[in-house]
């Protein structure tokens, strides 16, 4: 193996120790670098590693790596705090993904030591899943129910004062009513705004909080980043520790995180690990991705240490309380003020250390570790799976290849069916003088665009050849023509929600919906020359002459790979081939994707 440098995300952790060991022992390693979340961890970890093995360069790293570069050293719930800081963490989940990349700190430590594999032992599903989307479901909808209660009762103290009756000066006793209703319900309309305003800051603060505490955006775009990272550095091969969630067990799993048995929240870290599985099991099948590959772990990982330790929870030493007698009576105070009861001093326990996993009392591994319970696997073992795979040894452990043996892939029988169902239609469409065209409903937006603009072409020039013999202004002119021609053609095409950009660049012909620009913020959207360009590339058919000169370039690579054909056999059919003489619009849309956006599958 030429493999040099070795990033090891989560290396001070109990696995990405052992592994970071493993390489530098048997591996013929130069810099590995050793990045996790806490400082104190990771010089430790530098210290006994660079003891055991000097001759390594070791670069120690910490940070968050799921948070923007500036925001790495900060608590997540001190971030979540800030009406600042919850807008910029929104904007790098939901907001433009290059500025999201050029700010992400994963991005940026993969970009600074270019690493030729990367082996992730952080417990990803856990980190993200464990922000508890459930308790911010419930506190969100407790402050929103409480805000919108107060509105409510705004809006009937303004409808009771509209219709309060102001009657003639002379009726003064019911004029002096309806003052003093008046002055009732001015005094009710100050109330519920103060109201209104105490409850609008918390409420939003945790829709906010909610929004930022979905799992699953937040994974498609760590997984995302990571990709763009490792493909800019030609990263060689990505290995996950992955996880199952419940160490192996199933949905009796009797070790929950609360009163419900499954627990919703340890089913989200079971749903994030799986979903983690298969989005890498799509990196695995990217053109230009490096090889990915994932060891999962069906078991307890232990242990780290055995001592007596100060037990800490959430950060915060736990002490130990004299108790304080109390009748069952009406209520029960869950959490009370500490300075009730009398303090006797921390709480230190004989422990055994099991790393991320958190430390156990002795009854708590005895339980856990028995069998037919989680049991469990130690982080030696699975190191020694890692370093295999990265060599290319076939383990038999790894996810990915074991899900590449067994999904099921393109049939004979179907590619046989497609021919056949692909006659049918066409027949149909005869029979009917009905073109079967696009619909718009299957993305991406340049699908129907680059749908109608191929089918414009086959009506009006049948064939490749024939284009390439017009200059790209008189195709431009000719489509046009044509399309006034065939109004049912282009009420067809608007219909469908896109929009025909004629000649001009200047003129669109449209029906009561058009599909790109994709905004879900507003219903107008600002017409510039930018834009226009950008709109037109992306699902607009686009009439103007540029167009064409871009529809001419893809004809003579297609006309060209097509008159290589002969001669070659079957290694002349790749992605840059086309077979055929005449314009058939599936296969040239498929012919782009092949070869434009390197849309296309490798297994």
């Amino acid at each position: 193996m030429s493999d040099k440098t070795f990033l090891l995300l989560g290396g001070a952790g109990l696995v990405g120790l052992q592994v970071a060991r493993a390489i530098a022992r048997e591996m013929d390693a130069e810099k590995i670098i050793i990045a996790s979340l806490y400082q104190r961890e990771v010089r430790e970890a530098i210290a006994v590693l660079k003891k055991e093995c000097a001759e390594i360069e070791w670069i120690g790293e910490y940070g968050d790596i799921f948070l923007r570069e500036e925001f790495q050293h900060e608590r997540r719930s001190d971030l979540m705090a800030s009406k600042t800081r919850r807008d910029e963490l929104y904007d790098d989940l939901f907001g433009n993904f290059h500025d999201a990349y050029r700010r992400s700190r994963l991005a940026q430590l993969i970009l600074q030591y270019k690493p030729n594999v990367i082996v992730d032992s952080i417990n990803t599903a856990t980190a993200i899943s464990y922000q508890d989307v459930y308790a911010a479901s419930v506190i969100a909808k407790q402050n929103l129910d409480a805000l919108f209660d107060e509105i409510d009762a705004l809006t009937r103290a303004v409808h009771q004062l509209n219709h309060v009756a102001i009657v003639e000066p002379s009726a003064s006793i019911q004029l002096a009513h309806s003052r003093e209703q008046t002055e009732h319900l001015t005094t009710q309309l100050s109330t519920h705004i103060e109201n209104i305003a105490h409850l609008r800051k918390p409420a939003q603060t945790a829709f906010e909080s909610l929004l930022i505490s979905q799992a699953v955006p937040q994974l498609i775009r760590h997984i995302v980043l990571i990709l763009r990272a490792m493909d800019q550095v030609g990263t060689r091969l990505y290995l996950k520790i992955g996880t199952t969630g419940t160490g192996g067990m199933g949905l009796n799993i009797p070790y929950t995180h609360g009163e419900d048995k499954p627990s919703a929240k340890l089913m989200s870290k079971t749903a994030m690990g799986f979903a983690h599985t298969g989005l890498m099991f799509l990196m695995a099948r990217t053109p230009d991705a490096p090889i990915v590959k994932e060891i999962k772990p069906a078991a307890m990982i232990g242990y780290a240490d055995i001592n007596v330790r100060a037990i800490h929870e959430r950060g915060k030493q736990v002490l130990r309380y004299a108790p304080r007698t109390e009748k069952l009576n009406g209520s029960l105070t869950l959490r009370d003020s500490a300075d009730a009861y009398d303090e006797r001093g921390k709480l230190e326990v004989v422990i055994v250390d099991t790393g991320e996993n958190g430390l156990f009392a002795k009854g708590e591994f005895e339980a856990i570790t028995a069998m037919n319970q989680m049991e469990f696997i130690t982080p030696e073992e699975i190191a020694s799976k890692v370093v295999l795979e990265i060599m290319g040894v076939n383990t038999g452990n790894e996810v990915l290849s074991a899900l590449d043996s067994t999904v099921l892939n393109p049939s004979y029988r179907a590619g046989t069916l497609r021919r056949a169902a692909l006659e049918d239609l066409a027949r149909l469409e005869d029979e009917t003088q009905s073109p079967s065209i696009a619909l718009g409903q299957l993305g991406p937006p340049e699908l129907s665009k680059l749908l109608f603009e191929a089918f414009l072409l086959r009506q009006r020039y049948h064939t490749l050849d024939r284009v390439l013999n017009q200059r790209p202004k008189k195709i431009a002119d000719a489509l046009y023509a044509w399309l006034k021609k065939h109004s049912e053609i282009v009420e067809m095409i608007v219909s469908v929600g896109v929009p025909i950009l004629a000649p001009d660049g200047i003129t669109i012909l449209r029906g009561p919906r058009i599909r790109i620009p994709e905004r879900a913020d507003t219903n107008r959207v600002e017409v510039s020359s930018e834009n226009v360009e950008l709109w037109a590339q992306k699902g607009w058919v686009d009439l103007r002459a540029e167009n064409f000169v871009m529809w001419r370039e893809r004809f003579e690579k297609m006309e060209r790979a097509r008159k290589g054909l002969r001669g070659r056999g079957s290694s002349a059919v790749t992605t840059e081939a086309y077979l055929y003489e005449d314009i058939r619009i599936g296969e040239v849309v498929a012919w782009v994707f092949n070869n434009e956006v390197e849309g296309y599958r490798i297994k």
